[in-house]
């Protein structure tokens, strides 16, 4: 439903933004199910969506580093949300300045998505500071939001990338980096299995329906298999790994947006080392359309919401 809201005001540590573009997550849409309530939203009604890009039109009394005009990405509160909108306040501790090189669609991807393939990859193992060992990664559903950072920044580092995703995207996952590509129908994308033969340190796990038992033969002695959406059986085998000793683990991630994240993400982008892979953008006037598609769960990369 489009309705008439008024404009916001910034409270003391907090940027007004007329916003340029909007990104959905599955996040989004799983707010509108109920799944977080009666903690999410704070409120009704409720404006959803949380990573936007845009420029600052008012800043708070407490605010130093942002004044208006300033081009800015931004993570929205989730329990207050605001994106899909043509005005939203954003807390200055979560907002990081954009240069030029950066369009606010390629912005507006990054919070969520590409933050989550940070943080799990860290989780993994993976160190972004040149003192990394080398790794074997696969990363599931590697065409999606999250997997399609994921393959871009583990190349960054020259972590081998196994990646699975459709057939139809096989080609744009090679091209993102990725070593080896698996048809996810296909009886080795099945199974999981490494046309090397490699045995994975860590996986990136981006979907769901995938049993332990699947993963846990391809795995090195010390595999991870990182969830980031996980279930209560996800917890349970967790439990059961921790309890057991286990040298293979189940690790379920909730990733928490960091300014420092952020700026070192939006760094990448500016300097082309990464890409947002866009599946498709719709005006304002049709956010329903771009809700409905990522709903869908097929989207290609990411959703993005032009206002």
């Amino acid at each position: 439903m489009h309705v008439e809201v008024p404009i916001p005001s910034p409270k003391k540590d907090e940027v007004l933004l007329k916003l340029e573009a909007a990104s959905i997550n599955p996040a989004d849409w799983r707010i509108q199910k109920g799944i977080f309530r009666p903690f999410i939203p704070a409120k009704f009604p409720f404006i959803p969506v949380g990573d936007v890009a845009g420029e600052v039109a008012d800043v708070g009394s407490a605010v130093k580093d942002f004044k208006a005009g300033d081009k800015v990405v931004s993570v929205l509160s989730m329990k207050n949300g605001g994106g899909l909108a043509e005005y939203a306040v954003a807390s200055s501790s979560l907002t990081v300045h954009r240069s030029p090189e950066v369009s606010a669609a390629d912005g507006s991807g990054l919070p969520i998505a590409a933050s989550t393939a940070l943080q799990v990859l860290k989780s993994g193992g993976a160190k972004f500071d040149g003192t990394g060992k080398p790794l074997n990664v696969l990363i599931t559903a590697a065409s999606g939001g999250v997997g399609s950072y994921a393959v871009q920044l583990a190349k960054l580092i020259d972590l081998h990338v196994t990646a699975t995703c459709g057939a139809r995207n096989i080609e744009l996952v090679k091209s993102l980096g990725a070593d080896e590509v698996l048809d996810y129908k296909s009886s080795d994308g099945a199974k999981l299995k490494s046309p090397s033969g490699k045995k994975y340190d860590a996986v990136v796990h981006c979907t769901a329906g995938i049993d332990w038992s699947t993963f846990a033969p391809n795995l090195s002695d010390n595999g991870k298999v990182i969830y980031i959406s996980p279930s209560t059986s996800t917890f349970l085998n967790y439990a059961i790994k921790k309890l057991t000793f286990a040298k293979k683990k189940v690790v379920p991630l909730f990733a928490v947006p960091k300014k420092e994240d952020l700026e070192f993400l939006v760094g990448l982008v500016k300097e082309g080392k990464l890409k947002t892979v866009v599946d498709s953008k719709y005006p304002l006037s049709k956010a329903e359309e771009a809700w409905a598609k990522s709903i869908d769960g097929h989207a290609t990369g990411k959703i993005i919401v032009e206002i």
